[in-house]
């Protein structure tokens, strides 16, 4: 027997014991544990393991929920939220979930700020650019309108058909020359 053979090797008690040794190294173990006092008693402590796990997981005493298990289950809750029925605790749970939300606010501190308020203010900010922006388009648009009144009102039928005529053209033109210095610009 060589020195290797001497030396306890405590991992070949779980190899030996999931059958991962193979026919030599079977031998060799077995002949091993008959000398090794360390190595048989690990061998008969990692046995008992086993057969206490085994008889922990195999032990199927399953046991039998009664026939109105669920009836009896909404009954009890049914019966622990009647109270939340009345108009009282309802008004109570409302006050308690104000104060909860306040007091979390309180808690969050700083970072209340930039969890609520900034974002609330960036759209307030931004409802009102919006809306200072449809104001001053509104006001062109009724200015543009009372100038152009103005200038077809007083003059004749005929005139007025060609005043028209011109405008309209007009605008069909500064279109299309929006459209050519737009398109000027993405081709550069």
């Amino acid at each position: 027997m060589d020195y290797t053979d001497k030396l306890c090797q405590l991992e070949n008690v779980a190899a030996y014991l999931d059958g991962e040794l193979t026919a030599a190294g079977l031998e060799r173990f077995e002949q091993h544990v008959k000398e090794c006092s360390i190595c048989a008693n690990e061998l008969r402590v990692q046995r008992q393991l086993l057969c206490t796990l085994d008889v922990a997981f195999n032990d199927a005493r399953a046991f039998d929920l009664p026939k109105n298990f669920a009836r009896v289950v909404t009954a009890s809750a049914e019966n622990d939220l009647s109270m939340i029925r009345h108009r009282h605790e309802r008004r109570r749970a409302l006050k308690l979930c104000v104060v909860l939300g306040l007091i979390s606010f309180g808690l969050l501190g700083a970072a209340t700020r930039t969890i609520v308020v900034d974002p609330l203010r960036s759209l307030f900010h931004t409802a009102r650019v919006l809306s200072d922006l449809l104001f001053q388009a509104l006001a062109d648009a009724v200015s543009t309108a009372s100038v152009l009144v103005r200038m077809i009102v007083p003059a004749q039928p005929g005139l007025r058909l060609l005043l028209m005529l011109v405008f309209l053209a007009s605008l069909f033109c500064l279109s299309l020359l929006i459209v050519k210095y737009r398109r000027a610009q993405i081709i550069e």
